[in-house]
């Protein structure tokens, strides 16, 4: 078989010939396969664009499967750039993506074609279905150099319009290998995925390490609890990558089945080596008692779409909570005052990045680009603190940073504390402007099934557990909190439902 790549993800892939390399609900495919359809689909793009994209964009709408991974190589192998949609957002937000990205084609799953295909003809652009594209007679494709672009993943955008952070063919391979030696992955490893494959989560830390390491990911299509359980107990997996979200959803059912079965599902969890937890703040009782559970400690990290992963607790050694642990390899991190000096041990400053790791561009915003570097570095907008050589988030410059009443205090801080009440399942706090204090520390919560909770008993809860000044002064008892794709709560959300009852 003629690779004829030079990327090297496609070049250990034929190392790996008949191995599993992904699996879902259609049966199992090996890394052989994988080849041949990637070069179909390459193939079937470059019928009407010559013998090379030359990183022309191609945005794909096609759900979380083997099809999924064949298309996204195929885009890479013609040259081209791939724009993965996601598959949870309406038509209005696919068509802000088309808008933004200008793709030279779209490709999508039957099942969701008519999701998009009024939007396609509109532009004009060029759309082709997957069962057309991975039968595609075989043909000659490209040398792809590494430095070339290769994604572009739209950031979650809890202000104003999403943005495209592009990543090239080598930030992705530096991103992947400083997991693959961090973690341990090995060609032994079997992983299953139930996360969105339009985020660095999901594409990068699973299905790139994975098939960058000859291992075996297995593909979901929706998660579900149960099913998750039960594929541990029967699947045997290696390893697990989730938000909390999931976590909390899973020892819910946990919780909720029979004590056989929870028996079973506990002994499942001894054969995973390594489960992991990011995308949003793990809290301390998830953890705990995901560890009652299952005997593991959540690793914890940190990362995100421009850099992938940055952070991690260390894969043999104590994983503390509430920390997000080391630099990776070949990753630079160093904290920063607003003036771009270093800050002394102990204090906060912004978490600044640079590396191999670090994204080009942000797509057609030369402005936003150039905003987000200073000297070298990026910066990433979080607060961080140092402590024992561990780096633990203090918060965001925007919203998880309230100051009130001329204290500065972290909102993540106080939510950890917060999260410790008996019938609190989840929170956000926030800064609330406020003419007396300048921002008020307000709670949005999730509370426990058949419980109550008002702010006097919280205030009295919290008054041994919070210096004054960050006892919340609000609280909104919800269902369920404003989140994006990702899990992660929408905080200007937040603020506004408490605006709106000012």
């Amino acid at each position: 078989m003629n690779t004829s790549n030079t990327l090297p993800l496609i070049e250990h892939a034929s190392e790996h010939g008949g191995r599993r390399a992904v699996s879902d609900a259609s049966g199992t495919y090996s890394y052989e396969t994988l080849l041949e359809k990637s070069k179909s689909v390459a193939s079937a793009l470059l019928a009407q664009n010559g013998t090379d994209l030359s990183e022309k964009n191609v945005a794909f709408l096609v759900p979380s499967s083997f099809e999924y991974v064949a298309v996204q190589w195929g885009i890479w192998r013609a040259g081209g750039v791939a724009v993965p949609l996601a598959v949870s957002h309406p038509t209005s937000e696919l068509e802000y993506v088309l808008e933004d990205a200008d793709p030279e084609v779209v490709i999508a799953h039957e099942s969701l074609a008519p999701k998009i295909e009024s939007a396609v003809a509109a532009r004009n652009i060029r759309f082709l279905l997957t069962d057309e594209v991975l039968n595609h007679a075989e043909g000659l494709l490209p040398d792809v150099a590494p430095r070339r672009r290769a994604l572009i993943i739209y950031t979650s955008g809890t202000t104003g319009h999403p943005k495209g952070a592009v990543t090239t063919h080598a930030n992705i391979e530096a991103q992947a290998l400083a997991l693959i030696e961090a973690w341990g992955w090995t060609r032994e490893d079997d992983i299953l995925c139930v996360l969105p494959l339009h985020h660095v989560h999901g594409i990068v830390n699973i299905l790139t390490c994975a098939l960058r390491s000859g291992a075996h990911c297995t593909m979901v299509e929706h998660f579900d609890a149960d099913g998750v359980w039960e594929f541990f107990r029967a699947k045997q997996p290696t390893l697990f990558m989730a938000v909390p979200t999931i976590y909390r959803r899973l020892i819910k059912a946990f919780e909720e089945a029979s004590a056989e079965r929870q028996r079973e599902f506990a002994e499942a969890s001894k054969h995973l080596r390594l489960m992991v937890s990011g995308s949003a703040a793990l809290g301390v009782q998830t953890l705990e008692r995901w560890r009652e559970i299952t005997g593991h400690t959540l690793l914890e990290r940190y990362g995100m779409t421009e850099l992938g992963m940055v952070l991690s607790n260390p894969l043999e050694g104590e994983r503390m909570p509430g920390r997000v642990g080391q630099p990776l390899p070949g990753v630079e991190v160093q904290l920063q005052d607003e003036r771009g000096a270093p800050v002394a041990e102990g204090e906060q400053g912004e978490i600044c990045v640079r590396g191999p790791n670090v994204f080009l561009e942000y797509w057609k915003r030369p402005d936003e680009t150039e905003k987000a570097f200073r000297n070298g570095w990026f910066l990433t907008g979080d607060i961080a603190v140092v402590e024992n050589s561990n780096y633990r988030i203090v918060g965001r410059n925007s919203v998880d940073i309230i100051k009130t009443g001329g204290y500065k205090i972290s909102a993540l801080e106080v939510e950890e504390v917060l999260r410790s009440h008996e019938f609190i399942e989840e929170c956000a706090v926030v800064g609330v402007p406020d003419a007396d204090w300048g921002e008020r520390v307000s709670v949005a919560a999730e509370v426990s099934a058949g419980e109550t909770l008002t702010l006097d008993e919280l205030k009295e809860w919290a008054s041994s557990r919070l210096a004054p000044y960050k006892i919340p002064r609000s609280l909104k008892v919800l269902d369920s909190l404003p989140r994006n794709a990702m899990g992660k709560v929408t905080k200007p959300q937040v603020v506004k439902l408490f605006q709106e009852t000012v």
